[in-house]
């Protein structure tokens, strides 16, 4: 979700300890920085954060990192941390078509909430659950492959299973409506915001295992 551009954000998300200047340098080696061998769960497309958030206080065990493009968007997430103490939570400021320069199987889940849909097919290439970034995760993955979603838009819902199933993972958990279901959810902001205006929210767990 873009905010409007923020004054010097780059230089104030610099001045944050949980901001991760330069992660490329940490490229096989995360473990070193979260001083533990605890699983990493990554989150493409932050946000202002309060999913992941909410997600590293919940589970201490897991170590968690939020990659956002937009400074901007970024710099609203490690405001809410600034007097916290959250040593499985830092950020990164990077696209995701750089995720094979940044990790080397070291995730294990990938994140995916309310990503931008893309709806012309012209631009479907674009998407996060494409073929063509599908590909990209697969060496950032540790072993076993695991993708959770959450969308608003059904047709990039329809699109994602589609694309999941060709790359082989195995759709564990697939809801149409995640609000009126028995799966265990943390609540983004898009979420919340759109589920009090009657949105359905979709949601799929897939997996694929290590050796498919």
């Amino acid at each position: 979700m873009r905010l409007r551009n923020v004054k010097n954000s780059q230089e104030r998300l610099e001045q944050s300890p949980y901001f991760i200047k330069n992660p490329k340098e940490y490229k096989g080696k995360w473990h070193t920085l979260f001083k533990n061998q605890n699983p990493i769960h990554l989150e493409i497309g932050t946000g202002k954060g309060n999913f992941l958030i909410t997600m590293a206080k919940k589970y201490p065990e897991i170590n968690f990192i939020g990659m956002e493009k937009f400074s901007s968007v970024l710099l609203r997430a490690t405001e809410k941390v600034e007097n916290e103490s959250l040593p499985n939570l830092y950020f990164i400021c990077e696209d995701a078509k750089e995720i094979q320069e940044i990790f080397d199987h070291e995730i294990s889940t990938i994140y995916l909430n309310f990503s931008d849909p893309w709806p012309k097919k012209r631009h479907e290439k674009r998407r996060l659950t494409s073929r063509n970034y599908l590909s990209l995760y697969e060496n950032v993955f540790k072993e076993e492959k695991r993708i959770v979603q959450k969308t608003d838009n059904i047709g990039l819902f329809a699109f994602s299973l589609e694309e999941l199933s060709k790359m082989g993972y195995i759709l564990n958990k697939v809801s149409l409506d995640l609000k009126n279901e028995d799966i265990l959810n943390v609540v983004t902001e898009y979420e919340e915001k759109f589920s009090q205006l009657g949105f359905k929210i979709n949601y799929v767990e897939a997996i694929k295992h290590k050796d498919s």
